[in-house]
């Protein structure tokens, strides 16, 4: 198909905005007749109710205004929908951009499309993309055989038969949506910028999201994170059958960012239902923020029974009914019940379904409530009016445990359910699938509480030997290869801070004799090569060796076996080690993901390792909190309590020795692959016994999805006074001197900061300030004799600028602190390209005026006739 376009255009001013792409005015289709996908797309559009222009671009649609090209449009579209043939794509996109338009939904095929977008300018979701709904505004330019209904639900998918799916699933459940976008294959605009999107859309209550593709490791996460500040977020991501590490990294860089895993499309349909219609409890029992105490109320003890049994085997606990509530149900159920969780109505009592949930909900060891109907010889409209009344009060403020519900049966039952649904409540068809929404609530809290965790004050201080690692790696490569020998690597634990056992290395027996009179008997043989990363295998390690005489027969029983099963090995000689104390061995790992890149396990060592799949994974940079929490997810956590005649190992020896390896990671992204097998843990301590280290070929790196801790960025500075502080970026490790901090300021610098008189800040305010991804904002800490006496902070925004804000302690004030730090911030802001910086500041907050004016910056009004806007144009851009 030629498509009517010109090229020469009226040379708008380029650039994307996403408010094209997910608020667009007007929406022009560029289609191909010949595509059956393109009838779908007309159709949709012209019967979706859209509140602005609606454009057909060449052919004629129905219901869609005419234009014969696009310079015949008279205002250019804000989003141009393309299904048209490969070789006519860049045509067209090029043709939009001379226009003015610069978003872009790809519904086909499209080889080459991100160099497409590159060459014109022009943003796409695509290629392959189910399309665009945004059911608030009427549109549908997507593929849908139903039109979707508005709601508080968002959905970005690369799969268009499971956005088909979901959407079906989501009428038949009077569920809506605030938008839907076909991420396609990911070539163009992917997960991360709609997840920016929703992270600033008000009207968008949980978010899901179908993964196969991640483009952008680290704007992904960050943009994930983001959204899940304020929303559930829920992903799915098939295909992982059979790559238990890649789904193992995947789940881990999920946990990172607060987003709940779920797996298949029951699991995610379970969780939309759940988080589409449930509001968590703000709920803080006595064991923190697990959410996983369920209590059980049923027409019926089978159906009670199977809800339990399925709490249980998912890992939730059956919620304690104290006393009082015991008294309580009592008195309001008359014709009895069971006494025990599950709780049990007699026959004839399912009306009084509705009120034992609602007791059960204000109870405080509670933290959700399956209430389940099955047939009975009673009105279930009534039953069914009354449970859809109390569901709707648990979720009034907050404080009440939900109340999900499994209405039971076909023939009688879907009716209920549907009326259950279009009330707001969270109605299954079976026990089990309802108690599983009440662990995807749990584990929705958990994750979020996690991402928002406050991390102890201490903070592990690796100062590694880096010159030291550096000239070994030089020499390694200088001699052609990429792996290290167990020596080399032994060497560079060494230099991070690692217990290593004392060793030494021998080019001939005689030497290996003294190397292990030097060491003290008895000592470990090992045979020294690279190319034996497990030498076990190849019978490379000899034990408990106590003599001069042992040694050389042990010695000579390798040598013997190694001709014969490795003929063409060329060992570089041998390792003598001291012999270890008994203890716990565990296995450290640091490996490349392709989609998130480097990640670090820790799980049961020795020769065992690889068959045992006792293994927790997480991201590099990894905190002491981050460590231990990784070290908790493993079965032999346990064993590390201590058991039997095995004494306990403290956790914070082998969380320290993960922190040390991810510094490594951090340090030198040129390393491809770590193991430490076995890392022996002990009461007197940790050791390193073994190691295999691999480089990358020269001039590759890896690119961590978590930006590391920008220790670069640490100054000094020196007041008028003469007092010095530290200025240094913040980092997890603040949060109570932040929290101390701001209680020490005045109540009146406190409302010129935060808009608000706080006596203090709230935990999750807290986490917010101090957990910074620092792609995204960058916040100065000046540190004095370990107390905070200033903070400085810049956010960036989607238009190329930054907001700023300025906090500083009474005793700092007028030496000068303020100015430095507002100084680094323009520096940092500069560095990333900024335009402008701007701040808002409180009309009568008169220190803080003269002070940004005196620093170059002017101040303008805004809507807000109490605040004004402070700014400064940056040039950049």
């Amino acid at each position: 198909m030629a498509l009517p376009v010109s090229v020469s255009g009226h040379g708008l001013a380029a650039g994307f905005r996403d408010t094209a792409l997910f608020a667009p005015r007007r929406v022009a289709l560029l289609a191909d007749p010949a595509f059956p996908a393109s009838s779908i797309l007309a159709r949709n559009l012209a019967a979706g109710g859209f509140k602005g222009q609606l454009h057909a671009v060449g052919p004629v649609w129905p219901g869609l205004n005419h234009a014969a090209t696009l310079e015949d449009l008279g205002e250019p579209p804000d989003l141009g929908v393309l299904c048209l043939p490969p070789e006519a794509l860049e045509t067209a996109m090029a043709g939009l951009a001379a226009r003015g338009c610069f978003a872009t939904v790809v519904i086909g095929a499209a080889p080459g499309l991100a160099a497409i977008c590159a060459r014109t300018g022009v943003r796409a979701l695509g290629e392959h993309s189910f399309g665009l709904c945004i059911p608030p505004a009427g549109l549908n330019a997507s593929l849908s055989h139903i039109a979707p209904r508005p709601g508080r639900l968002a959905l970005l998918c690369q799969s268009s038969a499971l956005a088909r799916a979901v959407i079906d699933w989501a009428e038949g459940e009077a569920v809506g949506f605030t938008l839907i976008a076909g991420i396609g294959t990911n070539a163009d605009y992917g997960f991360a910028g709609g997840l920016d999107w929703l992270a600033r859309d008000a009207g968008t209550g949980a978010i899901l999201l179908d993964l196969r593709r991640i483009k952008d490791r680290r704007r992904f996460i960050s943009a994930a994170r983001a959204a899940g500040r304020t929303r559930p977020v829920v992903a799915q991501r098939p295909g992982h059958a059979g790559r238990e590490v890649a789904d193992a990294v995947m789940g881990a860089a999920l946990r990172r960012a607060g987003v709940l895993r779920v797996q298949g499309l029951e699991d995610l349909l379970s969780a939309a239902e759940t988080l589409a219609r449930v509001k968590p409890s703000l709920r803080a029992g006595p064991d923190g923020m697990r959410g996983d105490r369920i209590a059980i109320v049923a027409n019926g003890l089978g159906p009670g029974q199977m809800a339990a049994d399925a709490a249980l085997r998912g890992g939730g606990r059956l919620a304690v009914i104290p006393p009082d509530a015991r008294a309580m149900l009592d008195l309001a159920l008359p014709g009895g019940w069971s006494g025990e969780n599950p709780l049990a109505l007699p026959m004839g009592e399912g009306h009084r379904l509705a009120e034992a949930a609602a007791l059960l909900s204000a109870v405080l060891t509670v933290d959700s409530v399956v209430a389940i109907h099955a047939p009975a010889e009673e009105d279930p409209a009534v039953a069914a009016e009354a449970l859809a009344a109390a569901a709707s009060a648990s979720g009034r403020g907050g404080r009440a445990a939900p109340v999900l519900a499994a209405w039971l049966g076909q023939a009688t039952a879907d009716q209920q359910r549907r009326i259950l649904g279009a009330r707001g409540v969270a109605v299954f068809a079976t026990p089990e699938a309802a108690v599983r929404g009440a662990l995807h609530l749990a584990q929705d809290r958990r994750n979020r509480a996690a991402a928002a965790e406050l991390p102890p004050s201490d903070v592990l201080e690796v100062t590694p030997d880096r010159a030291r690692v550096a000239s070994l790696f030089a020499a390694v490569r200088a001699e052609g290869r990429l792996a290290l020998d167990e020596a080399e690597a032994l060497d560079v634990l060494d230099a991070y801070g690692f217990a290593t056992v004392a060793h030494r290395t021998a080019t001939t027996l005689d030497r290996a004799v003294a190397a292990a009179e030097e060491l003290g008997w008895p000592v470990v043989l090992k045979v020294l090569s690279e190319e034996l990363p497990a030498k076990t295998e190849v019978g490379g390690v000899v034990l408990d060796l106590r003599d001069a005489a042992s040694l050389r027969a042990a010695a000579s029983m390798v040598t013997a076996r190694l001709a014969a099963d490795r003929p063409g090995l060329r060992p570089r000689g041998w390792m003598l080690q001291r012999q270890a104390a008994v203890g716990e061995e565990v296995r450290l790992r640091l490996a490349d993901d392709p989609m998130f890149g480097p990640w670090i396990g820790f799980g049961r060592g020795g020769t065992a390792a690889g068959i045992d799949a006792d293994e927790a994974h997480d991201l590099p940079p990894l905190n002491r909190a981050l460590a231990l929490a990784m070290i908790g997810r493993t079965r032999m956590a346990r064993l590390l309590d201590g058991w039997r005649d095995h004494p306990p190992v403290p956790r914070e020896w082998l969380a320290d020795a993960l922190v040390r390896l991810s510094q490594l990671a951090v340090d030198f992204p040129e390393v491809a692959e770590v193991i430490i097998n076995p890392l022996r843990a002990g009461p007197g301590g940790v050791v390193a016994l073994d190691a295999n280290f691999r480089l990358r070929p020269a001039g590759e790196v890896s690119f961590l999805a978590i930006p590391p801790y920008p220790a670069e960025l640490t100054g000094s500075f020196t007041a008028r006074d003469g007092r010095t502080a530290v200025i240094r970026p913040i980092r997890p490790e603040d949060a109570k001197g932040i929290a101390a901090f701001v209680r020490r300021v005045s109540p009146e610098d406190v409302r010129y900061r935060f808009f608000n008189r706080l006596r203090e800040l709230p935990p999750a305010q807290v986490a917010r300030l101090t957990q910074i991804d620092y792609d995204r904002e960058m916040a100065f800490a000046a540190v004095d004799g370990g107390m905070i006496a200033g903070t400085a902070r810049l956010v960036l925004d989607q238009a190329g600028g930054g907001e700023f804000a300025i906090l500083v302690d009474a005793a700092w004030k007028g030496t000068g602190l303020a100015r430095h730090m507002m100084g680094r911030l323009v520096e940092w802001g500069r560095s990333k390209g900024l335009r402008h910086i701007a701040g808002q500041v409180l009309a009568d907050n008169a220190p803080m005026l003269r002070f940004v004016r005196a620093i170059g910056f002017a101040t303008r009004r805004t809507e807000d006739p109490e605040v004004l806007e402070a700014y400064l144009d940056l040039g950049g851009g």
